[in-house]
């Protein structure tokens, strides 16, 4: 059966749609936030993901949870999935991001060699309504806003400023020819342009030698930094439990069948690549493997960096292979019909980025036991710049999370029905401060639920490995 053809409908059709949504979920309707009940015990959420990571990181994860509210915030993705699911919906639906908050966007570079700044982390992607994206980001600020010690008005200022900045540029993507928005990006002038008059020139002059400093983390600064030379020959440090060898988890046979498995692996994963980057990859060869963990989410996932090497031993390239598992919105939006979890992260993320790592690939395999897992492949150092949220005056959090919900919008003005969305949205201020309030009201619960992990630390019921 041939597919069906993609539907067309109108401008004025697709503004009706966003209109009728607003019936069943009124703009001053997600201002709402109550525990649900017979809402889970959140430690319990956390303690079932753990058991399919790695046993001994798991405890690096919970500690590092434990070091505040918004450090729980960031590993916490699936117990507020639960909670957000049961809030109001448009349902006018996006490729999510799934995990939005604020220390998962940042710079890095793009194909053509500019830093742009976009979302960095697709783990927990999936098809779902836009709301749960922007809710998720707005908790992140307001807890961002208390560990800071800003105000509530400050906090509300914040919160308000970014869904604002969400509500008016999804407006203006719904008035961009399609071309126009496919290609709309943030790099370094735009940003220092959407900024202007909000940061001081001494400010600026300081993010411009951020970005100096960032385009200097490359595979060469990786090679000087995660590398040493052993027999002749270079070999990643062994920094336990962050980075660890091959030859350190394995002993000497099994670590050469671990090894062999990776170039199995790698050979696997360059058919998930276009033809001209399968290409530039055959180019490398095998050269080293070591298990890294990752942010607070990722710990215990199993992930590794492999060093390649080009034309010279000048010529490194690492790669990051990472473990994808079901998305934490899977119980709410249903199953993504791609069943690769690896490919469900790429697909999504080139869904949502304008400027992709040319090395984003996916793949299945069995590497040191015989449980097939999915895995999607990227650099692991191509320029990075992050935004350091815990150092952030009330002034900085507000130009930044702008930021943020700009690209927010662009992303899902991507990959949904942005003229629905903005004609939803309104020109009024409704849903900013509906969100302004949800935020708060969430920022409540994201304590509560962060001592309920500090109690069963205590209790010896979790166990926690503080200070890594």
């Amino acid at each position: 059966m041939p597919p069906m053809a993609a539907p067309h409908p109108s401008v004025e059709e697709r503004v009706a749609r966003g209109k009728a949504a607003r019936t069943n979920a009124p703009r001053g309707s997600h201002a709402a936030w109550e525990p649900p009940p017979g809402r889970r015990d959140p430690v319990e959420v956390l303690l079932e993901q753990a058991t399919d990571r790695e046993p001994d990181l798991v405890p690096v994860r919970h500690g590092r949870m434990l070091a505040s509210p918004f450090a729980f915030f960031r590993g916490a993705a699936a117990p507020m999935a639960a909670d957000i699911a049961a809030t109001p919906q448009s349902d006018l639906p996006v490729q999510l991001c799934g995990d939005a908050h604020l220390s998962n966007f940042g710079g890095f570079a793009a194909p053509d060699r500019e830093l742009v700044f976009d979302i960095n982390d697709f783990d927990e992607t999936a098809r779902g309504p836009w709301e749960w994206d922007v809710k998720r980001l707005a908790a992140s600020i307001a807890i961002a806003g208390r560990e800071l010690g800003i105000s509530a008005a400050g906090r509300r200022e914040a919160v308000e400023a970014a869904v604002r900045s969400y509500r008016e540029a999804m407006r203006g993507f719904a008035a961009m020819r399609n071309i126009e928005l496919w290609y709309a990006r943030l790099d370094v002038p735009r940003i220092l342009s959407h900024v202007g008059e909000h940061v001081s020139r001494r400010e600026r002059s300081a993010f411009k030698r951020r970005v100096v400093s960032a385009q200097a983390k490359n595979h060469l600064r990786a090679l000087s930094k995660l590398t040493e030379r052993v027999d002749g020959g270079v070999r990643i440090v062994s920094r336990p439990p962050l980075i660890v060898p091959v030859e350190e988890l394995f002993p000497a046979a099994a670590g050469d069948a671990v090894e062999e498995g990776m170039r199995r692996m790698l050979r696997a994963y360059r058919r998930s690549l276009p033809v001209d980057r399968r290409h530039l990859l055959e180019g490398y060869r095998y050269t080293h493997m070591a298990r890294r963990v990752g942010g607070i989410g990722s710990v215990g996932t199993r992930t590794w960096i492999v060093l390649l090497t080009g034309r010279d031993g000048g010529d490194p390239l690492f790669l990051q292979v990472k473990e994808a598992g079901p998305s934490a919105l899977d119980p709410y939006v249903g199953r993504d019909p791609v069943r690769n979890h690896g490919q469900r992260v790429v697909q999504g993320q080139r869904l949502m980025q304008v400027d992709g790592d040319i090395f984003l690939g996916w793949l299945r395999a069995g590497l040191t036991d015989d449980t097939a897992r999915d895995y999607y492949v990227r650099q692991l150092w191509d320029w990075k710049l992050g935004a350091d949220v815990e150092l952030m005056s009330a002034a900085r959090l507000t130009v930044y999370v702008k930021l943020c919900a700009w690209t927010l919008a662009r992303a899902h003005a991507r990959s949904g029905d942005r003229v629905a969305i903005a004609a939803y949205l309104g020109s009024g201020t409704s849903f900013d401060r509906a969100v302004a309030a949800f935020a708060e009201s969430y920022a409540d619960q994201n304590e509560r639920d962060h001592a309920a992990l500090e109690k069963a630390v205590r209790t010896g019921r979790v166990a926690a490995e503080r200070g890594v």
